[in-house]
């Protein structure tokens, strides 16, 4: 299949009309091996140390990368050959680095899910910690996420990529706007799209943070601890600047961390925004309706298995069943996968087209309707809702 060719499975939804599963939240818990329960706090430390050791052999290595090109050129190498072979090193510095800081988001995420150990100190401990070092406020992003996960899909009270509505954006009603109208709002050059692409992927994770993660006046304690980490470290990372250079910043750390952004939007976009898969409204939202709408995708391949911990292999599983290790997510997904049938949802499409793809045709919803799907910047569903979608009840 071609990069630039969509994945059967999204092809096949856009061909089916969307319909409420029909399967039983009973139905599937119960097809889960309980041994999948079970959780290892020598486990969570492992992979906990595993993912610091990563980050410290990758920036011990980065070390050596500007004396390697001082020694070739000294030695009279040619000069586009030099710098081509420090540049590409860095770029693969910065490029695994990135991944491995999302590798410390995702023990981050998991640690807020209380998945690494059966001990909540031993959790929230390691939660803190890495999330602290890729500037993470890691109580408040718990907060703001488990509301996430209880209200996926949700129009009303999700935390996640909620579409705008047509109100919202200020544009006319259905009836009476042309294509032309809709081309008015939302066409842009290829290159304004791309620079939106840009600032969503390397800044949207902060915008995040700031709007999302407030917390609860019962958080107070935890929420100014986590400040002060955030602060101890922010001034560890002025300091040490301050004794090397801006070039040495943003070279080891800042870029790596731009990237790290990067995965964590990119696949927290994708697992709850395509052109196929609705939202719902509060008289049609259940827990198992806004969990069947996630999407599993196989996210960079091999590294995004080994780095990012099955989060986008494995993301359907982890909203039926959040609190099951990630190290269980490729079995507990063949068991989930099961029992959902065809209301289970995948996409082998590569992720930079899917990213795109999103990007591009989920503009905003309808103001009316319970099941509600995307519309794309011509004012077009590419995915019909059922007639008559109702399924069996997920009680």
């Amino acid at each position: 299949m071609s990069i630039f060719e969509d994945g059967p499975e999204y092809k096949k939804r856009l061909e089916t009309e969307y319909a409420l599963p029909k399967v039983t939240l009973k139905d599937i818990h119960a097809a889960i091996p309980k041994h999948l329960w079970k959780k290892s706090i020598l486990k969570g430390i492992a992979w906990t140390l595993r993912d610091v050791a990563l980050c410290t052999a990758f920036y011990q290595a980065a070390k050596f990368i500007d004396p390697i090109a001082e020694s070739l050129s000294a030695q009279n190498y040619n000069a586009a050959l030099v710098f081509t072979i420090k540049w590409g090193l860095w770029s693969t510095y910065w490029w695994f680095q990135g991944l491995t800081g999302g590798a410390l988001f995702c023990i981050g995420h998991d640690a807020g899910h209380g998945t690494l150990s059966d001990y909540q100190i031993a959790n929230h401990t390691i939660g803190f910690i890495v999330h602290t070092f890729i500037l993470t406020p890691y109580w408040s992003w718990r907060h703001s996420h488990h509301l996430h996960h209880k209200s996926t899909g949700s129009m009303e009270r999700d935390e996640n990529y909620v579409p705008k509505t047509r109100s919202e954006l200020k544009m006319a009603d259905e009836k009476t706007m042309k294509r032309k109208d809709y081309a008015e709002i939302f066409e842009e050059t290829p290159l304004w799209t791309l620079t939106r692409m840009v600032i969503m992927q390397t800044i949207g994770w902060n915008l995040y943070l700031t709007y999302n993660t407030l917390g609860s006046p019962s958080d107070r304690v935890p929420i100014i601890f986590t400040n002060v980490l955030l602060a101890t470290w922010a001034s560890f990372l002025a300091l040490w600047t301050y004794n090397t250079s801006v070039s040495t910043f943003v070279k080891y750390y800042f870029i790596p961390y731009i990237w790290t952004n990067h995965w964590i939007v990119m696949f927290t976009y994708l697992h709850h925004t395509d052109p196929t898969m609705p939202h719902f409204r509060r008289d049609t939202w259940t827990f198992l309706r806004g969990a069947a709408t996630t999407i599993d995708r196989p996210l960079m391949g091999w590294q995004g298995r080994f780095f990012l911990h099955n989060i986008s292999h494995d993301h359907v599983a982890h909203h039926f069943f959040s609190s099951i290790p990630f190290w269980n997510g490729p079995e507990l997904t063949k068991h989930v996968r099961k029992a959902l049938g065809d209301d289970y949802n995948s996409d082998s499409t590569n992720t930079w087209r899917a990213l795109y793809r999103s990007f591009v045709n989920c503009e905003f919803v309808e103001d009316e309707g319970d099941i509600i799907m995307w519309k794309n910047r011509q004012g077009e569903q590419l995915r019909r809702v059922a007639a008559d979608p109702t399924g069996a009840s997920d009680e």
